[in-house]
């Protein structure tokens, strides 16, 4: 019977990209194994009242506070005001290093049946006895084997994992048999050789098959129930953008495939046995842009329940509308708009900043589709007199 004990606090702080970010360690004892985490609470935030959560699982060979450095996610929760939780796998084998039992993969985890799934469970029966978190906002990400683990959550634990974002990595579990759609955004470079986009064994020391990308992708489309599959939005010298979409509960899946950097982090730090990292994009800011569209509620968080749509690129206010609608570039990045009438018609369309006068529409639901630096967005907005 795995059992949770009272955890031990040990403060650390360290330097990510040249700024000391605040983590904290702690543990629980789970399934015969003292699991260790890091805790990051977003800095200089007044209020810590109902936080989005991110579970960030880092690779194999990796820890948490390597994961932190690695990435800069903690960076980019006290500049939006998440939190983020670094889980350790555990530490055996020949090489004793931590790995995730995310299915085939990844060593000493994997072969001796560790319950890491189990584990992310009580974490967050742990994390939501103590801290205020909003249980329909918890997202998954992992580099390596921690990406590959964030499939495995969304496979067996979809009811508890609003979204996931796997960094370089594929998907290695038998079967998936969820039922509940899960956004996903995946991070990959085509240099990677650990583990190759287009599937096979790859060059790491972990020595299993990867599955191709688009069989994973295939897999959660059946599952999100896409109706359009695989509509490339971007194809060019620094990166790919494909996206899945028109699915139930509106859970794209979206895939960005870089020309550069490797079995890395894109935008993230290089680590010292690491590939270079892509720096066409980064992961952190698209990923916490596209998380902000989701929740477990079985809805976009950006569609005509919200008053402000906002992404680190832009903001649109107010929704509903009734004259105007704002739309604001954030950092001076050059953002087109486009809005479409319910049958697909384009009646307005403007680059940033500026505004769209709705005065003269008839009432109802429109489009709005926001071309970016790194992707399109649709959302929808609702017109009323």
């Amino acid at each position: 019977m795995p059992r949770i004990l009272t955890p031990f606090f040990i403060p650390v702080f360290m330097c990510c990209m040249h700024v000391t970010v605040c983590g904290q360690y702690d543990s629980l004892f789970y399934d015969g194994y003292t699991r260790t985490y890091l805790v990051h609470l977003p800095a200089n935030q007044e209020h810590l009242d109902n936080l989005p959560l991110i579970i960030a699982m880092h690779g194999g060979f990796g820890s948490a506070a390597n994961l932190q450095n690695q990435s800069g996610l903690s960076l980019k929760a006290d500049a939006e005001g998440f939190m983020v939780v670094y889980p350790e796998g555990v530490r055996d084998g020949i090489l004793n290093i931590r790995t995730w039992n995310a299915g085939w993969c990844c060593g000493f985890a994997s072969t001796s049946g560790v319950d890491d799934v189990g584990f992310i469970n009580a974490l967050l029966d742990t994390l939501y006895s103590r801290y205020s978190i909003d249980t329909s906002r918890v997202f998954a990400t992992g580099m390596s084997n921690g990406g590959f683990m964030s499939y495995r959550l969304a496979c067996e634990i979809p009811d508890r994992i609003a979204a996931i974002a796997p960094v370089a990595c594929s998907m290695s579990v038998s079967r998936c048999d969820s039922d509940k759609p899960v956004p996903i955004i995946h991070f990959h470079s085509y240099l990677d050789g650990s583990v190759p986009y287009a599937g096979g064994m790859g060059n790491g020391v972990s020595n299993h098959h990867n599955p191709p990308l688009d069989s994973v992708a295939q897999v959660f489309g059946e599952i999100n129930a896409c109706q359009t599959k695989r509509d490339t939005l971007t194809h060019n010298d620094m990166f790919t953008h494909i996206r899945w979409n028109d699915c139930d509960c509106e859970a794209e899946i979206n895939q960005y495939l870089t020309r550069d950097g490797g079995h890395s982090w894109p935008g993230g730090m290089k680590t010292a046995i690491g590939d270079p990292v892509s720096t066409y994009i980064s992961a952190n800011d698209l990923m916490w842009d596209f998380f902000q569209n989701y929740s477990l509620h079985c809805q976009m968080t950006t569609a005509e329940n919200s008053s402000t749509s906002a992404t680190s690129e832009y903001t649109i206010y107010p929704n509903p509308a009734s004259d105007y609608i704002n739309i604001r570039s954030v950092g001076n990045h050059r953002v087109e708009a486009t809005l479409y009438n319910a049958i697909g018609t384009p009646v307005i369309n403007i680059a940033t900043p500026g505004e769209i006068d709705v005065s003269q529409l008839d009432a109802g639901m429109y489009f709005l589709q926001i071309q970016t630096r790194y992707q399109s967005t649709e959302v929808k907005v609702i017109v009323k007199h």
